[in-house]
């Protein structure tokens, strides 16, 4: 997390928490980090917001983090959007390179989930993810062999962490005059950066 405080998120304590919530939802893949003791380990994994607090996630039985994470702190972090941002873009002299970047972190402790939990983890990510490429007919595992889902679940494990710190960063030039902003993002913009662009136009007002 930056240690800038003008980089944090904004509005009611309700407000901020639904809006990680979405970012989490939105994104739906981030980065796993956990202690072993073989040392620290970080797994990629889809991830899924339950909307009350936790965020659930498989790995792979191979995995270096499945075996240790069940009743362990983990942290997980969330990465949006990102892009560097040229000091030639600011109008006013002396400035220097920095990068702009939406970066979510959680802390809390995993537990392991059983197979009912692992199963309804997969459909509900399967439903969350074809949904948005509509008008397709969504995939559903009862296209699949039932033999060989059940084999193929039988090689991860779900997890559910208990989130009971949130640490966003929504660095989009905050610390900057609005002209320079959106001189930057309209630079952003011609580089194909439309997403963080559009933030850093709508966002910061």
């Amino acid at each position: 997390m930056h240690p800038n405080s003008i980089f944090r998120l904004k509005g009611s304590d309700a407000d901020q928490r639904a809006t990680m919530e979405a970012l989490v939802q939105e994104i739906g893949f981030g980065m796993v980090f956990a202690q072993t003791p073989d040392g620290p380990r970080v797994a990629q994994s889809a991830l899924f917001s339950t909307g009350d607090g936790a965020v659930q996630f498989h790995l792979s039985n191979g995995n270096a983090l499945t075996k240790y994470l069940h009743g362990t702190d983990a942290l997980v972090v969330v990465n949006g959007p990102d892009a560097y941002i040229s000091p030639d873009w600011y109008q006013g002299a002396n400035q220097v390179p920095t990068w702009n970047y939406i970066s979510l972190e959680l802390e809390g402790s995993v537990r392991k989930m059983d197979d009912d939990g692992l199963v309804a983890l997969l459909d509900d990510l399967s439903t969350v993810n074809e949904a948005r490429l509509a008008p397709k007919q969504p995939w559903t595992r009862d296209k699949m062999d039932g033999a060989l889902f059940d084999k193929m679940t039988r090689a991860i494990t779900g997890f559910e962490m208990e989130i009971r710190a949130w640490r966003p960063t929504f660095k989009l030039s905050q610390n900057k005059p609005d002209a320079d902003r959106l001189r930057a993002a309209d630079e952003l913009e011609k580089q194909g950066k439309k997403a963080l662009a559009h933030l850093m136009r709508e966002w910061v007002q």
